[in-house]
This record gives C-alpha cells, sequence and structure tokens, in this order.
C-alpha cells in the first residue's frame, strides 16, 4: 500500500509545514511589493492634488482610497510568486524529491495549499465586488467637492498654467470672480499654443472663462488681442488682431467620458448584474476575473515551483512574473474590446481564463510526461 493512500493531505504536519512557508513568504512579498506600488502612489496621490488644489484634510482618504485599489491584484501577485517559491525550496532542498518518492505529487501540493487559496478567493472576492467599488464611489466623490468648490480658483492668478497635455501654456496677471454668464474674468492674457508644428502666442486685453451648458466644454472667450502664428524670422509668420475670440480649454466630451468610467466603476456589484450596458458588463466581469484568477495562478504557481536541485535559482519566478504580466494585460485588452462593442459578453473577459486553463493542463500534462504516454499508444 503507497503511503500516499492513507495520507490526508489537509491534517498532516507536511501541509501545515507547506502552508506556514507560503504564508510567511506570501506577507513578506505583499510587504515588497505593496511598498514600492503605495509608495509610487502616495507620490502620485499627492502631487495630483497640489496640482488641483485640494485639501489637507482630504488627501489621506484620497491615499487610502487609492491604495484600497491595488489590494486585490498586490495579493493576487504576492501569493503567486510566494507558492513558486515555497514549491521552488522544497525541489531545492530535495525535501520534494523524498515526497514524490512516497507518492506525493503536484496534486497534493495543490491539496495542501487549497485553504490559503479558497480564504485568499473569499477575500478578494469581496475586496472587488464591495469594498473596491465603494472606495472608487468616494473617490470620485470626494474629487466632485473639490473641483465644485475650487470652480474660482481654477485659473490662478500670476501663474503659468498647461492644459490639453501641455498644448496650451496660459498666464493672466489679474484674475477675480467672473459676473453673471462667466465662470472668471482675466486680465493681461498671455497664451502660448501648439497646434500640430505650429506655434502660436496669443495675447489680449481681457479674458472670461465659461463653460458651455451644451457640451461642458471650457472656453475663454478673449477681448482685443492680437494672435502671432510662428516666431519672429519664420517665412510664413502672421499676424491677426481680433476683437472677440473663444479658445477651448478643456473638452467637455473627454472629461464627461472620465466620468462616465468612475461612475461605473463605483456602482454596486448587484446593479451591475442587472445591466446590459456593455462598459457595465466588463466592470462585472472584470470584478470576477481578478478572484477567479487566483485559482489558476495558485495551480500554475505548484507546477512553475517544480526544479531541479540544479535548475536556475529563480527562473520560475521570472517565468511567473511574465505569465501574470501578460495573464493582466490580456484581461485589461478583453475589458477594452467587450467595452467598445467588439467583443459580445459571452466571450467578455471568460476566454483568457479559458486560455490560461488550457495553458496550465497543457503545462501539467508536459511536466508529468503525459505526452509521451499518449504518443506511444498512438504510434503503437
Amino acid at each position: 500500500m503507497k503511503f500516499s493512500s492513507v495520507f490526508k493531505p489537509n491534517n498532516t504536519i507536511l501541509a501545515k509545514y507547506l502552508m506556514r512557508d507560503v504564508l510567511v513568504l506570501l506577507a513578506a512579498v505583499f510587504i515588497v511589493i505593496g511598498l514600492v506600488v503605495f509608495g509610487n502612489q502616495l507620490v502620485l496621490v499627492i502631487k495630483e492634488s497640489l496640482k488641483q488644489g485640494i485639501s489637507v484634510v482630504d488627501l489621506l482618504p484620497l491615499i487610502g482610497f487609492k491604495m484600497i485599489r491595488d489590494v486585490p491584484l498586490i495579493l493576487s501577485l504576492s501569493l503567486f510568486l510566494a507558492i513558486i517559491l515555497s514549491i521552488s525550496a522544497l525541489y531545492k532542498s530535495s525535501e520534494a524529491i523524498v515526497m514524490n518518492s512516497l507518492g506525493l505529487g503536484d496534486k497534493h501540493f495543490m491539496s495542501f495549499i487549497r485553504p490559503i487559496v479558497f480564504s485568499l478567493f473569499v477575500f478578494i472576492l469581496f475586496l472587488t465586488t464591495v469594498v473596491v467599488p465603494w472606495s472608487k464611489q468616494q473617490r470620485s466623490m470626494i474629487m466632485d467637492r473639490n473641483e465644485n468648490a475650487s470652480e474660482f480658483s481654477f485659473i490662478k492668478q500670476g501663474e503659468f498654467q498647461e492644459f490639453k497635455d501641455g498644448d496650451i501654456v496660459f498666464y493672466a496677471s489679474k484674475v477675480s470672480a467672473g459676473e453673471e454668464g462667466s465662470d472668471q474674468d482675466m486680465e493681461e492674457i498671455f497664451i502660448y499654443t501648439l497646434a500640430g508644428s505650429e506655434s502660436i502666442i496669443t495675447l489680449a486685453e481681457q479674458a472670461q472663462k465659461y463653460t458651455d451648458a451644451a457640451t461642458k466644454s471650457v472656453y475663454l472667450r478673449l477681448v482685443n488681442g492680437t494672435r502671432y502664428h510662428g516666431f519672429p524670422g519664420d517665412d510664413n509668420k502672421k499676424i491677426l488682431k481680433f476683437g472677440l475670440y473663444d479658445l477651448q480649454i478643456i473638452d467637455g466630451e473627454v472629461e464627461q467620458s472620465i466620468v462616465n468610467n468612475i461612475k461605473t466603476e463605483g456602482k454596486n456589484t448587484i446593479d451591475l448584474f442587472r445591466s446590459d450596458d456593455l462598459k457595465e458588463v466588463a466592470e462585472l466581469q472584470w470584478r470576477l476575473s481578478q478572484p477567479i484568477s487566483i485559482l489558476l495562478l495558485s495551480a500554475l504557481g505548484v507546477l512553475l515551483g517544480k526544479a531541479s536541485p540544479r535548475g536556475g535559482k529563480n527562473l520560475g519566478v521570472l517565468i511567473g512574473v511574465v505569465i501574470f504580466i501578460l495573464y493582466n494585460n490580456a484581461l485589461l485588452i478583453a475589458k477594452s474590446t467587450l467595452e467598445r462593442g467588439d467583443s459580445t459578453p459571452i466571450v467578455g473577459l471568460w476566454w483568457v481564463h479559458a486560455v490560461m486553463l488550457l495553458f496550465i493542463l497543457i503545462f501539467y500534462f508536459y511536466r508529468h510526461g503525459k505526452f509521451s504516454y499518449y504518443l506511444a499508444k498512438i504510434v503503437k
């Protein structure tokens, strides 16, 4: 009788030993990746907050909500790498080889770590369907509140400001609250505009910032000014004087698209189940995809961790990181494709998981020499 036939994997010293290693490495990897990602997020949020004039009171909540968004992805990667490192350590110390000789293989290792995997599956499912949407909703509310509060300080006096990703540089020597029909009134205006390969400098005595009610685009209405096309010395330079000129600084359609995406990401998961809108269907499938990936990656992690004592030290980890990046990028591409209507909800993001599952099965059969066995039978 084989040792494995009387073995109960989930109640053994070996199972506890492997689970302890996975948990320790999971915590270590999560801390390392978390410090890098959250540190970067901290810098970006502070930079964005200073640029938009967000109050200090709202700064910490914004940082917290931004970090919550990344926790599921970091946990998935941390568990994946922890499993690879734990299994790899067993093989490098020849402990796994002894276990193999007793009839314990990849299936048993997968069973050993099952409690950790299922626990994280439930936790990440809770995060992606409840906590993360709530955090995005709260973040959107804070941003809206600050945007409304700073409406009259949108253009600042005596400061050079960039719009349209640097294509417009604006300066006003004096800024005041606008009268009826105008958000802000300005005096002594300087504007540098980059239109394709052409540079345009505009000078005006006065300007009013206003928002178009229909398109929600933001314009500057310039009064009594001059536009210089090209620089002095250019053969094709032009000088145009105007009495009134409207310059768009923010495209309302682009802004509205961003707002709609934020609202979709903050929607209740139950509401997404009831919706037929492609963007909301894509958001629902994305939320479910992250916990599903935990199950697939944990199985793949066991297979990648299997190595000979003389094998590459971190080859499994390197391959694992590459696969993880490709897997998540494929999910993002599938989500974008579904949102645009170039795919159907039945296909959606599910095809990515199907391909991943097929890859794991092929890898498993290859590891265990099943292909050679079936090929030999076919030849006979």
